[in-house]
């Protein structure tokens, strides 16, 4: 049976990459300053950044259609027997409420599956589903690997400024505002697709080295690792991150290291980074 992957824009898959291995995308959309832009297509996470410090008000987000996912789905069955579609956790978006309305368009020749991720999360269970595509391997035996790994990864990140995640209604105004006076960084998590704080640290040295902690920790005992490392903006904070990862002397494949795309750059705001990883 021939597997197509479908998979949405938040996964921040590299163009050239997805492109690269036939890997179809359904962009969200952001809405700022009265326009609607299709993520990674449309606008950036720096161009969210310089409309909002202009005076836009914040950015909003939205799903796609199922007609968005419909198009595509058609498209892939020209080639394909199967579409095998991964999104992004249900608990932060209704994308993959959207994708099961246009699967019941080709009863039996879809299968949707909510990752309880985002980004890279999303995005390395894409690539270890192509993985193992590229390998043979058929579609029940694909489904139960990424439910393996939906159930046991590892995923730390961190902001630079906590106004955005106040403004999506991640953590109340108060505990913004007092984060902002103390310096504190937020270590965040997600949880069964919610997120959900890990930890609190004073600066930016300390929530990254918070982070190599809590990465060492979930390593111990593990053969065979693939960390994929995500950042908004600035590039140093997740190369200082990488280094410390990869310095440890654990069993650490670096995978992709990749810019978080506007749309979950509209909810973390720049500065954010963090790490993604799964054993094999």
């Amino acid at each position: 049976m021939r597997v197509a992957l479908v998979t949405d824009s938040t996964a921040d898959l590299p163009k050239p990459l997805r492109e690269g291995l036939g890997i179809r995308v359904v962009p969200l959309y952001v809405h700022l300053g009265g326009r609607v832009y299709r993520d990674w297509e449309e606008i950036t996470p720096g161009e969210i950044v310089q409309k909002v410090r202009a005076g836009e008000t914040f950015p909003t987000t939205s799903q796609p259609s199922p007609e968005d996912f419909a198009r595509t789905y058609a498209q892939a069955l020209e080639a394909a027997d199967h579409v095998l579609s991964l999104h992004l956790s249900g608990r932060l978006s209704g994308t993959v409420r959207s994708a099961e309305l246009a699967a019941g368009q080709f009863p039996g020749k879809v299968t949707v599956l909510d990752t309880q991720a985002t980004s890279l999360g999303l995005g390395m269970m894409v690539l270890r589903a192509h993985e193992l595509l590229s390998e043979g391997y058929g579609l029940e035996a694909m489904l139960k690997e990424i439910h393996r790994i939906r159930a046991d990864h590892f995923v730390r990140f961190t902001t630079a400024t906590l106004e955005f995640l106040k403004r999506g209604g991640r953590i109340g105004g108060a505990q913004a505002l007092l984060g902002t006076l103390l310096n504190l960084k937020p270590i965040l998590t997600l949880k069964e697709g919610r997120v959900e704080t890990a930890g609190r640290a004073r600066g930016e040295r300390k929530a990254r080295e918070e982070i190599v902690r809590d990465f060492q920790a979930w390593a111990a005992g593990r053969p065979r690792i693939r960390a994929f490392f995500l950042y908004s903006g600035e590039e140093e904070a997740v190369r200082e991150l990488r280094e410390r990862v990869l310095a440890l002397g654990l069993p650490v494949e670096e995978a992709l290291v990749s810019e978080i795309g506007a749309v979950i750059a509209s909810h973390t705001g720049p500065g954010a980074y963090g790490v993604y990883a799964y054993s094999l």
